[in-house]
């Protein structure tokens, strides 16, 4: 039926759609991603490492701390303790966070251990971002706030402030966007009422291609021949 509709109605209709993607409903096809579990290893690397007795703080240079599919690195970090039953983790300079297909970056964060599991990041900078490989597109959703909180057990990362997100080709804009990693799914200020809260942009070089390009080789309409000169009488 699309065939039957004309091009502007197409645009149109295509725009309603990616409106409902962004809406809520899924981007792309649930993808089979790696899931971490508690049972997994905690694996600690450090260029150095010092004890604060007084504060019961441990203090570590260029740290990378990963577990299965979750690595967490930083140019500094401060622990509470190595006793990843309960711990807490302040991170400084170049934090990066990598998750399956994709990772969070920033200046600063922190970071919940419990029950032996990476539980909760939240991340600020200026601005924090995110990023996420599309599977079914092999594009990249990028996003970028003013804090990004990342719930490993609920799965979904949160942008707070002056909040962006992209699927590769249209843009969302928010005071807060909520993402499922898992069903890569979008909402944008949930129980929200400002009416301009949510800006939506569609790339309109997205949705359809020239005309001619459609069309199977040969079938392109020959460019005229030039006129023959005139002969000398």
């Amino acid at each position: 039926m699309a065939a039957l509709l004309p091009d502007r109605a197409r645009v149109r209709a295509r725009a309603a759609l990616l409106l409902c993607c962004f809406s809520g409903v899924a981007l792309a096809a649930t993808p089979d991603l790696p899931r971490v579990s508690k049972d997994q290893p905690i694996d600690l690397v450090a260029a150095s490492s010092d004890f604060d007795y007084k504060k019961n703080e441990l203090i570590f240079k260029q740290v990378r701390v990963t577990q299965g599919p979750l690595k967490v690195e930083a140019d500094d970090a401060s622990a509470t303790g190595l006793n990843f039953e309960d711990s807490d983790w302040t991170l400084k300079g170049n934090v990066k966070i990598t998750l399956p297909d994709g990772m969070l970056t920033s200046s600063d964060a922190k970071v919940m251990f419990r029950r032996n599991q990476i539980s909760r990041a939240e991340i600020h900078g200026a601005p924090a971002q995110f990023e996420q490989l599309i599977k079914e597109t092999g594009k990249l959703a990028k996003g970028r706030a003013n804090s990004i909180v990342f719930d490993v057990q609920a799965d979904t990362v949160r942008m707070a402030g002056d909040a962006w997100l992209t699927d590769g080709e249209n843009v969302i804009r928010g005071e807060t966007l909520v993402y499922d990693i898992a069903g890569q799914r979008v909402a944008a200020n949930p129980g929200g009422t400002d009416p301009g809260g949510v800006r939506i942009t569609i790339n309109p070089r997205s949705q359809d291609k020239p005309a001619d390009k459609d069309k199977p080789a040969g079938t392109q309409k020959a460019a005229p021949a030039p006129p023959k000169p005139e002969t000398p009488q």
